[in-house]
């Protein structure tokens, strides 16, 4: 099999086959395939060895709607229920040396139900794949991700995927909890957020107590609840009122107005967090705006997309807010991703670069 895995949300089958392949043809040629509600993309090439390069070639953090990229190998079916292992063994006998086992499921309610299959399964194949030498005997992060897509108990896909350049979240998802305190599960959203865009060696320096904060649409509180976790002095922007506990926790100061009429009066912001239910073409500009404005230096925000053409609606906001930071001599950085925590929207991080020295 020569083909990129790519997983992604149940219904955004479409999308995650279109963003594929407009990325995938300026290096390679191929055609997807995405069947509605699987939870997967194929994009399979035409020349031999190309999927191994495209997973190497491919940026995936440029990537919206894909949650994971995986060079597929091998598409198992009819499996033999006596001895799976020794199937999956036999595909991988070209694979690189890994240094980790993901036995996953695909995001669909069909595979929730096979989550306990995949943890048994690990077990003895994580035994098999070492002892062919297809596996370290201790987890080392800087070798391959060896990848079991379990589709049901007679069907797997397997491949590989490399580090930095894939997600280190088993299913590309990353497992968070709802804290008990928060005023919303929209919460969720910017935890996952600041794991998505913020490597962890750079946590501590970029999201840290002492800094200000702006969350605009911030009513009741979910975005703003993560920033002051952290320790974040926060501009609650919003005519709707705020969660009680936050106010009480003396890091909150609500600001009764518009998001889009607000100004800071201290331009000493460090995040700005937004997650307004507006049209997504006038919130990538207002957030181009902030940048430009050097009222900030880093945001995070949501952009809602329609039902119909999502990728190339997601493309134009985005390219509209690039060219306007282009306009305004602005260098930036910028990633997008549908987060799982994400529906009908994506969370996109745009962080202005240091000026340079000529």
């Amino acid at each position: 099999m020569n083909a990129l895995l790519l997983y992604c949300r149940p219904g955004f089958e479409k999308e995650c086959a279109a963003e594929i392949t407009q990325r995938a043809m300026s290096v390679s040629a191929g055609y997807a395939e995405a069947k509605p509600n699987t939870g997967y993309v194929l994009y399979r090439c035409f020349t031999e060895g190309d999927a191994e390069y495209l997973v190497r070639r491919l940026q995936f953090w440029r990537l919206i709607f894909a949650r994971q990229m995986i060079a597929c190998v091998a598409h198992l079916q009819d499996m033999s229920v006596e001895d799976r292992i020794s199937e999956v063994v036999a595909a991988a006998s070209e694979f690189p040396l890994c240094g980790e086992l993901m036995v996953e499921p695909v995001d669909t309610n069909e595979g929730k139900e096979l989550s306990k299959f995949c943890r048994k399964f690990s077990v003895p194949l994580r035994q098999a794949l070492r002892k062919h030498r297809k596996l370290t005997d201790k987890p080392k992060a800087d070798k391959p991700v060896f990848h079991l897509c379990v589709l049901d108990g007679a069907e797997m896909m397997l491949g590989y995927s490399i580090p930095g350049n894939n997600s280190r979240f088993e299913m590309g998802i990353p497992r968070l909890r709802l804290a008990k305190d928060a005023p919303s599960r929209s919460a969720l959203k910017l935890e996952e957020a600041f794991m998505t865009f913020v490597p962890p060696e750079e946590m501590e320096k970029r999201v840290t107590s002492g800094m200000n904060a702006v969350d605009l649409g911030a009513s009741p509180g979910g975005w703003t609840y993560q920033l002051v976790r952290r320790g974040m002095m926060v501009s609650a922007v919003d005519n709707g009122p705020m969660d009680e506990g936050l106010m009480e926790t003396g890091q909150v100061k609500h600001f009764m107005a518009d998001g889009f009429g607000f100004e800071p009066k201290r331009k000493n912001i460090t995040w700005l967090v937004c997650d307004m239910v507006e049209k997504p073409g006038r919130i990538a500009r207002l957030m181009g705006q902030w940048l430009a404005n050097r009222w900030c230096e880093e945001a995070i925000f949501n952009l809602k997309l329609p039902m119909k053409q999502r990728f190339s609606e997601a493309e134009r906001c985005l390219e509209l807010m690039k060219q306007f930071l282009r306009d305004e001599g602005v260098r930036y950085q910028v990633t997008a991703k549908h987060l799982y925590h994400d529906r009908e929207e994506i969370t996109v991080h745009l962080r202005r670069e240091p000026r340079r020295d000529r």
